[in-house]
C-alpha cells in the first residue's frame, strides 16, 4: 500500500476518489471531492479527511444519482470490481485513471467508452524523484497520513491481521524498534 497523493488540472469540475482505503484530500481544493467506498464504515472518515460526499458503491441508487455527472476519476482499488458502474458516472470525455492494479483484467463495456468518448488511463506511482517531490508536497502543505505504528516485532501479526482485512489503515513500522530486536 502506498501514500498517493493527486495533483487535478484546473478544467476538472468534479474530482472523485473510487476508493477502497482512505484517501488524503487537500482541505484547500476547490473541485467538490466525492468518494466511493463498498464500506459505510469509511463514510465518518472519509467525511474527516476532507470529502463532500461519501457514495456507498454498493447501493444502485446512490451511484445512479451520480450518472453523467464526472469528469474525472481516480480508480485506487486494487481488488476486483466492475470498472463499467463507474464509466456510466462519465459526462462526454470522462476519463478514469487506474493506479491501483487488480488481479485480473478488468472487462470493460466498448459502448459505455465509444458512445461517451471516455477514456481509461493508468499511471504508475513514480520513482525516486517524484515520490520526493509528492513528500515535499505533503510537507509543506501538512498533509498527513492515518497509520498505525507497530514495531518491527509484530510484522507477521500485521501481515495476518492484513490477510483478513482487519486494518483500517496502512501500517507503518517503527523503525527504532530495530534496535531492541
Amino acid at each position: 500500500m502506498v501514500l498517493r497523493l493527486v495533483f487535478i488540472p484546473k478544467q476538472v469540475e468534479k474530482f472523485v476518489f473510487a476508493l477502497a482505503e482512505n484517501p488524503i484530500i487537500d482541505s484547500k481544493k476547490t473541485d467538490p471531492v466525492v468518494v466511493f467506498t463498498t464500506s459505510p464504515s469509511k463514510k465518518e472518515d472519509a467525511l474527516r479527511l476532507g470529502a463532500d460526499e461519501v457514495v456507498i458503491s454498493r447501493n444502485s441508487d446512490e451511484m445512479q444519482k451520480h450518472n453523467s455527472s464526472f469528469d474525472f476519476i481516480l480508480d485506487t482499488i486494487s481488488a476486483d470490481h466492475d470498472i463499467n458502474a463507474y464509466l456510466n458516472l462519465f459526462h462526454h470525455d470522462g476519463n478514469l485513471t487506474l493506479v491501483g492494479p487488480p488481479t485480473k483484467p478488468l472487462p470493460v463495456s466498448a459502448f459505455s467508452l465509444i458512445m461517451g468518448r471516455r477514456s481509461i488511463s493508468g499511471s504508475n506511482i513514480g520513482g525516486i524523484a517524484e515520490t520526493q517531490e509528492m513528500l515535499d508536497f505533503c510537507g509543506t502543505h501538512n498533509i498527513t497520513a492515518d497509520v498505525e505504528v507497530i514495531p518491527i516485532q509484530k510484522a507477521n501479526e500485521a501481515y495476518e491481521r492484513m490477510l483478513k482485512s482487519d486494518v483500517k489503515y496502512r501500517f507503518s513500522i517503527d523503525m527504532a524498534s530495530l534496535k531492541s530486536e
